[in-house]
C-alpha cells in the first residue's frame, strides 16, 4: 500500500538522524582524555546540550505522535510492546538525568567514569528501543493497522512538515495563518518537553494527498 510504505520510509528517515546523533555522541566521548579521573565542567555540560538535544528529539517524533496512537487502538496485542519502548524512554531519560546531575553547578571537575557511564546507558536505551521499532514495531505496524489509518496518519505527517515549513520562514513571534500560535517556551524549573503545538487532524486531508490518492 502506498501510504503505508512512505509512512514506514519517513519515519525510518527519523530513526536514522536518531542513530547518526547518537553515534556522533558515543564519538565524543570516546575521544575524551582517558588519562584523567576528570571532565572539564564546561566540555561535560556541553556533551549533556547534545544529549538532552537527542533524547527531545526521539520524544517527538513522528513515530510517537502520530503511528502509536493509532497502535494503541487497533492492536490490543501491542501493548506490551509499546510499554516496553515506553519504559527504554524512561530508562534514557533517567540516565540523562543523571549525566547533568553529575555536572552541577560551578565550575568544579566532574567525575568521569561516573558522568560517560550515565551517557552510555542513555545512548544504549535510546539504540535498543530504536532497533525495536525497526524489528517488532514497524512489522506490526505494515500487518494490523488499516488503510484508511495510513492515510489519515500520512496525512498528519504532510500536514507537520507544512507546518514546520512555515515556521522556517515566518518572522519570529509571529502566527502562522490557519495554524495555532506556537505555545511559550517554559519557564525555567517547568517541563523540559516543548509541547508540538500542531495536534492530529483526522477529518482534514493535506492537499498533497487529495490530490496523490
Amino acid at each position: 500500500m502506498l501510504t503505508s510504505t512512505y509512512t514506514l520510509v519517513a519515519l525510518s528517515i527519523e530513526q536514522t538522524t536518531v542513530r547518526v546523533a547518537l553515534q556522533a555522541l558515543a564519538d565524543e566521548l570516546r575521544a575524551l582524555p582517558g588519562d584523567y579521573a576528570t571532565l572539564a565542567s564546561s566540555r561535560a555540560a556541553e556533551l549533556c546540550s547534545g544529549l538532552r538535544r537527542v533524547v527531545d528529539n526521539c520524544h517527538w517524533r513522528k513515530l510517537d505522535k502520530f503511528l502509536v496512537p493509532v497502535l494503541r487502538r487497533s492492536s490490543p496485542a501491542a501493548s506490551e510492546l509499546l510499554g516496553d519502548l515506553e519504559q527504554l524512554s524512561l530508562d534514557a531519560t533517567a540516565a540523562m538525568a543523571d549525566a547533568e546531575a553529575c555536572v552541577g553547578e560551578g565550575d568544579r571537575p566532574v567525575d568521569r567514569d561516573r558522568f560517560c557511564r550515565a551517557v552510555e546507558d542513555c545512548i544504549a536505551a535510546l539504540r535498543s528501543r530504536l532497533e525495536r521499532e525497526e524489528h517488532e514495531l514497524f512489522p506490526l505496524a505494515r500487518g494490523t493497522v488499516g488503510g484508511e489509518a495510513w492515510f489519515a496518519i500520512a496525512n498528519q505527517m504532510l500536514a507537520h512538515d507544512a507546518y514546520a515549513r512555515e515556521r522556517r520562514v515566518a518572522p519570529k513571534g509571529s502566527a502562522v495563518p490557519g495554524l495555532p500560535r506556537p505555545a511559550c517556551p517554559e519557564r525555567e524549573g517547568g517541563p523540559r518537553f516543548e509541547r508540538d503545538p500542531l495536534q492530529p487532524e483526522f477529518g482534514r486531508r493535506h492537499s498533497t494527498l487529495s490530490i496523490a490518492h
